[in-house]
């Protein structure tokens, strides 16, 4: 069963690549990602009944935090495919090679994101997350303008430099297991010989890692290519970014925790809390002086990762709160970058300055947008809201006053920012006629906003048990 998630986007893009009928590419996609959101329904509901679930001992299976990025990347992956049903035409205004050119590298894009929490050896992991990047080049780059090409190759060279910073890290950890005389090389075996790995190489390893894989997911300094793809790529492929792939990145560091933690006299948790802090706070200083509504959501991302990073210095309730932050994330950008591209439909500029009056042409994109802005901006009732008060609690449980002080005056900063130009966008006298938008929008914008609402009020014990399992598995 395990295979069959990242197979079912693959056939669907061998589909797409073969039959050239009109409409066979968005049914595919649509198809395939549904296919492979089931499937991890049932892997989700056979791990937290068995604590795993294993196709090939040693190199394929699934734990716990495995899940829960599974279970995020197919929800938004069936969103996506919705949204672009109608999105993606409008996009390629007709050429219908340029479709299907987007929906190859779109199943492409999503069969590479499955494999990376499938893969049980850390090398593999790497080159999975390194077909990430290589597959979502060109999605970034779909419009083909000198914009959108400056953007994609910003994105390249920043994130393959950073993955080879990463796999030097990879390979002096894989070094140590040698050395301990431990096999196969598998995140399970990396996690057991840690204490008997000599501290220096640990220490250099996780240095690298963190700066190689940082780069990938957006931390400060290695954040400048994420606004500027995320404001050129299409709103589907933003979605699957910016919710998802940086989550999937970040997902490799949360498995090798363990293996830092186990060094004496190292303290990993505080480098985090460092990193992550400034993060927080460069990205809420950077909300203030947006103008592009899609790099609005782009530096909130950069925001977001700062916060899971640093949740990984509060101790156990802050792998908890880590966890609960990664899902909300990924669930709430979708919906704020959907939101964002129902507006550029809607208007046909990025530029906040130059929208007015949503609410009265476009009531369905003014919706999108502001359910999308304040629930990702830590409003109440939504999910990040109640994800960010379990980041508070985990601050107070260790004591950590000075990170909680900081961290609040940086969110406060972020959610007025975000606001502040979501505000100006939805009131004041409309510059256009009024626009209606694709059935597919509002359709992805509706099922989006469900798990956004429902985990802003309730978590379900099955999700709970989820968390706290793999919690344990990082904090061990």
């Amino acid at each position: 069963m395990l295979w069959a998630i990242p197979l079912a986007p693959a056939l669907a893009a061998i589909l797409t690549a073969t039959a050239r009928r009109p409409g066979a590419a968005k049914v595919a996609a649509l198809a395939a990602s549904v296919a492979a959101f089931l499937l991890v329904l049932r892997v989700v509901a056979r791990v937290s009944l068995h604590g795993h679930d294993v196709a090939l001992p040693g190199w394929v299976g699934v734990n716990p935090l495995a899940a829960i990025i599974l279970l995020m990347q197919s929800f938004v992956g069936v969103t996506a495919a919705i949204y672009s049903w109608n999105y993606i035409p409008h996009l390629a205004a007709g050429s219908t090679a340029k479709e299907h050119r987007y929906f190859i590298n779109f199943n492409l894009f999503l069969a590479s994101l499955f494999l990376v929490p499938l893969l049980l050896q850390p090398a593999l992991a790497w080159v999975a997350v390194e077909l990430t990047t290589v597959l979502s080049i060109f999605l970034v780059s779909f419009d083909n303008t000198r914009v959108a090409l400056e953007a994609a190759w910003k994105y390249a060279v920043i994130t393959i430099m950073g993955a080879t910073v990463a796999v030097l890290g990879i390979f002096l950890l894989l070094w140590g297991l040698t050395k301990a005389h431990v096999a196969p090389q598998t995140w399970s075996a990396l996690v057991r010989a840690a204490p008997h790995l000599p501290p220096g190489v640990v220490e250099l390893a996780f240095v690298l890692i963190v700066i190689g894989f940082g780069a990938k997911v957006g931390l400060v300094p290695m954040h400048t290519w994420l606004p500027d793809a995320h404001s050129q790529a299409p709103t589907p492929v933003c979605a699957l970014l910016s919710g998802v792939e940086v989550s999937t990145v970040l997902y490799v560091i949360l498995r090798l925790w363990p293996v830092f933690t186990a060094v004496p006299g190292f303290s990993a948790g505080t480098w985090a809390l460092a990193v992550g802090l400034v993060s927080v706070g460069t990205a809420a200083l950077l909300l203030l002086q947006v103008h592009d509504y899609k790099r609005l959501f782009a530096f909130s991302t950069v925001e977001h990762m700062g916060i899971l990073l640093l949740c990984l210095g509060l101790g156990p309730l802050g792998l908890y709160a880590c966890l609960y932050q990664l899902l909300a994330h990924g669930l709430t950008k979708s919906l704020a970058f959907y939101g964002a591209g129902a507006a550029l439909v809607a208007t046909g500029t990025r530029t906040i300055a130059d929208v007015q009056g949503l609410l009265q042409s476009a009531p369905l994109a003014a919706a999108g947008l502001f359910l999308g802005g304040i629930a990702i901006a830590g409003a109440p009732p939504f999910a990040v809201f109640l994800s960010e008060l379990a980041v508070f609690r985990a601050a107070v449980s260790t004591g950590d006053y000075l990170v909680l002080g900081l961290l609040l005056a940086f969110l406060a900063i972020a959610f007025l920012g975000i606001l502040r130009r979501i505000g100006s966008m939805l009131f004041g006298h409309p510059g256009h006629a009024p626009v209606r938008i694709p059935p597919s929008l509002v359709i992805a914008m509706a099922v989006s906003v469900i798990p956004v609402a429902v985990l802003g009020v309730y978590l379900p014990h099955s999700l709970y048990h989820l968390f706290g399992m793999a919690a344990a598995g990082i904090g061990r």
